[in-house]
């Protein structure tokens, strides 16, 4: 499985960006995707999570209400999308989209497949 990230950018605080995710491949293999982020000089962190299979979602209780992840799915390739509204400057971040079987395995940091990241800035 091969996972795209883009829609990383530079936003005042108090606004808006769409992550997106694109994962082609045997994306079987890819029933949960979600993300993870790292700023600067510290640790990373898990963001969300959608399951294919369970049509479950996962947030830490910090980001839920802010966050939004959804999901598409076409017959060549599943996308996953990261809604992120009311930003701050401490959401920046560099972010980055993963794959596994499960979100309860990417709760976990068990993960399969990783994307390259998109860089979030927040700033005035």
């Amino acid at each position: 499985v091969q996972l795209q990230a883009s829609g990383g950018g530079l936003v005042q605080p108090g606004g808006s960006l769409r992550l997106s995710c694109a994962a082609f491949g045997d994306t079987f293999d890819a029933n949960a995707i979600g993300w993870f982020r790292q700023a600067s000089g510290k640790e990373r962190e898990k963001v969300s999570c959608i399951s294919n299979s369970e049509g479950s979602t996962y947030y830490p209780d910090s980001r839920e209400g802010r966050f939004t992840i959804s999901r598409e799915n076409t017959e060549n390739a599943v996308t996953v999308y990261l809604q992120m509204n009311s930003l701050e400057p401490k959401d920046t971040a560099i972010y980055y989209c993963a794959a596994t079987i499960s979100c309860l395995a990417l709760s976990r940091e068990i993960v399969d497949f990783w994307g390259q990241g998109t860089l979030v800035t927040v700033s005035s």
